[in-house]
């Protein structure tokens, strides 16, 4: 589809989804606020031509709205990926006739793969820096708290070092100083498995940096992708043709040909330094943690290379459009990697990890939870929070219909299994300790159950300020901040076993009642500020080694002592834009 980055650009340009701003912008904080305004009134993606400190053009919200990720993709993947998934069941065994019938798909995907390309005609050769200096680039400070400058669109690149199999993937890079970042390997990602076999071995492991490109070889580092299917030729599939790569005798890994930046170096064994904190997709800072660090040695680039940016923080950001379109191609083939997953979905406004909800069979008893158990196995599903199972069809991307559709069915005895002391997502802090957390499975199948309300008038609660409902059967509850309140939800369980709230399956303590009303807020809100083992509360009984729920499931999803702060920006970098935006050139809601 876009051989590189500024072939999309120009149609970008041609469909009149891109401005120019000619006037000079601080990538400290200017530049992400600018952008955050933008994206939210879905406009149009940000050619910065001068960058404060810096010789190169910054480009961002390049995936800003459903439309532009189409114009970088094209529909061609998506039709490729229906039709191989439906004619699996012609193909086994094959024929050479059902095979003929196929061979339009077949062909296209005959054409993914690499290729190796004259260093003539490898742009990313048009300049070699052999004095790295990576204060010259371009790179962003998002919020007034991070760390430092961060690359927030990086291509991180590295091969295992025994079998040689290569992972691309987006990972945190911080500047440190002119020939030194860190690297954010989270616990789930092929990147950090490479260095782990690395450090084992007591070897630094090489990596490359790539910044630009072809647009899909930016959706293929971000897609959840199963380990047997390599990056680069998932970047090829979504292209339509083989990636051009190039090979140097100086460096282990061949390079993206049409990248704008490769920066070459290794990530030292045994060495840790402080990175972050950083605002995050989950719309907090991330804070400082100890992570490898990343020595490049050499730096190639284009003659007129552009940076590619984005900012990350409270949803909606361009990775909600990204992981939209990433699971609208992938998604019909769950039922061929987890039979009797029939749909899944996991919700960007909750940072993807914290919730996911799936369509499944259930065709014997509980056979729902071999299918969960089958989910939290797989890739970066693992990381999953909160599982949502039902077995009635339904569009899992209306929050609110799945979930009047499960607590209609749910049955608190049976229905909601917590499983305690497991990984949780580097990002999420809600379960008290890097790394650890806890789970929790609600299940919503068969026929209903009750009838759900869907009006409370007049109701009260001691200590509560006001009572909503989410929706038919879930109860918003707005209370007093945690640090004042903290054994407030022991209190309003005891509550809620009264008459008038006994028929409400769910009632969830919220900071932002306004807020929490509306889906995106109500998902950011609730699913980023509680841990099932912590924050779930029921009246509960053993019996013989089981746990029994009764009665009304209370969430505490309140900011709790230790969660990382919201991120916002600073009041100056506000002013500045309000008094610079005729500058910009910037028209919104045309």
């Amino acid at each position: 589809m876009h051989a590189n980055l500024r072939h999309f650009i120009e149609t970008l340009r041609r469909e009149n989804q891109i401005v120019e701003i000619d006037a000079e912008i601080d990538p400290y904080l200017e530049l992400a606020e600018i952008h955050r305004r933008v994206i939210e009134e879905e406009g149009p993606a940000l050619f910065f031509k001068r960058v404060k400190g810096s010789d190169f053009p910054v480009i961002t919200n390049l995936f800003g709205t459903r439309r532009r990720v189409d114009l970088a993709i094209g529909p061609k993947p998506e039709k490729i990926v229906e039709d191989a998934v439906s004619a699996l069941h012609r193909l086994l065994p094959p024929k050479p006739s059902v095979l003929w019938q196929e061979r339009d798909w077949m062909f296209s995907l005959a054409k993914s793969g690499l290729r190796t390309v004259n260093p003539k005609n490898a742009p990313v050769l048009e300049i070699q820096d052999r004095v790295v200096d990576l204060t010259r680039l371009p790179v962003l400070t998002s919020w007034p708290e991070d760390g430092g400058p961060f690359v927030t669109l990086p291509l991180v690149y590295t091969e295992h070092p025994l079998t040689g199999e290569h992972n691309l993937g987006m990972y945190r890079i911080q500047i440190y100083g002119p020939d030194q970042t860190g690297i954010h390997w989270q616990i789930h990602k092929g990147g950090g498995f490479h260095y782990y076999e690395a450090e084992r071995l007591g070897k630094a492991l090489p990596l490359t940096l790539f910044l630009g490109g072809p647009p899909a070889l930016i959706l293929s580092a971000i897609a959840p992708l199963p380990e047997m299917l390599p990056e680069l030729i998932f970047t090829s599939f979504l292209m339509g043709e083989k990636l051009s790569r190039v090979k140097l005798p100086t460096h282990p890994h061949a390079l993206i040909a049409e990248a704008e930046f490769a920066i070459c170096g290794t990530v030292p064994a045994h060495v840790r330094k402080p990175e972050g904190p950083f605002g995050d997709h989950y719309g907090y800072y991330s804070l400082a943690h100890d992570f490898p660090v990343f020595n490049p040695h050499t730096v190639y680039h284009r003659r007129d290379a552009i940076y590619p940016a984005t900012i990350v923080g409270k949803p909606r950001q361009e990775d909600y459009f990204i992981g939209e379109y990433l699971q609208s191609l992938l998604s019909p083939m769950f039922p061929v990697v987890m039979p009797g997953v029939k749909a899944l979905w996991t919700y960007a406004e909750t940072g993807f990890h914290a919730l996911a909800a799936a369509i499944v069979r259930e065709s014997y008893q509980r056979e729902a939870l071999a299918h969960a158990f089958r989910i939290l196995g797989e890739g970066q599903l693992t990381l999953t929070k909160f599982l949502i199972l039902t077995d009635v069809i339904l569009d899992l991307q209306d929050f609110r219909a799945l979930l009047e559709t499960v607590l209609a069915r749910f049955e608190p005895e049976t229905d909601l299994l917590i499983l305690n002391e497991t990984s949780m997502d580097t990002l999420d802090y809600t379960g008290r300790r890097l790394n650890h957390g806890s789970k929790a499975i609600m299940l919503g199948l068969g026929t209903p159950k009750r009838d759900l309300p869907r009006h409370i008038e007049g109701a009260t609660l001691p200590g509560i300020k006001g009572i909503l409902p989410f929706c038919a059967g879930c109860l918003l509850l707005e209370a007093p901040s945690y640090n004042i309140t903290p054994e407030l939800a022991t209190e309003v369980l005891k509550h809620l076993q009264d008459e008038t709230f006994w028929n409400w399956p769910l009632a969830i303590l919220v900071d932002d009642l306004a807020l929490a009303l509306e889906s995106t807020g109500f998902l950011w809100q609730v699913f980023t500020r509680f841990d099932p083992t912590y924050d779930i509360y029921a009246t509960t009984e053993v019996h013989q080694h089981r746990l029994k729920y009764h009665g009304p499931i209370l969430i505490d999803a309140r900011m709790k002592p230790g969660y990382p702060g919201e991120v916002l920006p600073n009041e100056a970098t506000v002013k500045l834009v309000d008094q610079r935006w005729q500058e910009y050139g910037v028209i919104l809601g045309a």
